[in-house]
């Protein structure tokens, strides 16, 4: 079970979660978000994914970002389109070509912004309440690599409550998606029962709940649910 921590905002907070080895740590940027990312991303280990998450932003302020701070994950918080998604989706693939064709002399160069080595994950978000219709997903089933759901609310995400976890029984695909939506210590018990299920559930996606403000996590609490709910769960 795959842990992200979302999100991320100052540097030495930055680098204390890196320390509890989540799976991908992300930065938003969205002007409107208390939690939206302008500055440096201090060093951390490769095995953790940068990710980037937008709300309809222009794609090539999108690529611009992906690669001035080498996200490996996208994240799609907003009203993209499949068109979008797949023109967004064939640029990043044109860009890492032709990286990997110049990657010696690009490599060379002090301070050179370049695209990952590797494809960028594509994550499109859906808010759910207490219904939804999965036959929305169905276009975007062969352009993205991962839905994350979480909970409709009045911001784009950060809401801090849950949605009604029940409402994902009906869902009948079988790509992976990341569950979020106001998650915290106090539903250990809860996300224990729904990762034994048959549900596809690639991460947890984790924020607010974790913070003592926006952008700064409490890092004793996230080490205790990773230990309590990422390391013992056993799909």
């Amino acid at each position: 079970m795959k842990l992200k921590v979302c999100g991320m905002k100052y540097v030495e907070n930055i680098q204390q979660v890196a320390d509890l080895q989540p799976d991908y740590l992300g930065f938003i940027f969205y002007e409107k978000s208390k939690r939206n990312f302008e500055g440096i991303i201090p060093e951390f280990p490769n095995s953790i994914k940068k990710t980037g998450v937008f709300v309809n932003e222009y794609i090539e302020i999108v690529i611009s970002l992906v690669e001035e701070y080498r996200l490996e994950a996208i994240q799609l918080h907003g009203d993209e389109s499949v068109e979008y998604v797949t023109d967004l989706k064939n640029q990043l693939t044109e860009r890492r070509a032709l990286f990997i064709e110049e990657n010696k002399q690009i490599k060379k160069k002090k301070n050179q912004h370049y695209i990952s080595e590797n494809e960028v994950e594509v994550i499109k978000v859906f808010g759910i309440k207490d219904e939804f219709n999965f036959d929305v997903l169905k276009p975007y089933l062969e352009v993205v690599d991962f839905f994350l759901f979480d909970t409709k609310g009045k911001e784009r995400g950060g809401n801090g409550t849950k949605f009604d976890w029940s409402v994902l029984e009906k869902y009948p695909f079988d790509i992976p998606f990341f569950l979020s939506g106001g998650i915290g210590l106090d539903d250990v018990e809860e996300v224990q029962k729904i990762m034994k299920s048959d549900l596809p559930i690639y991460a947890l996606d984790v924020n607010s709940q974790f913070e003592s403000k926006p952008g700064v996590k409490k890092i004793e609490e996230l080490e205790k649910f990773k230990k309590n709910v990422i390391t013992n769960v056993v799909k």
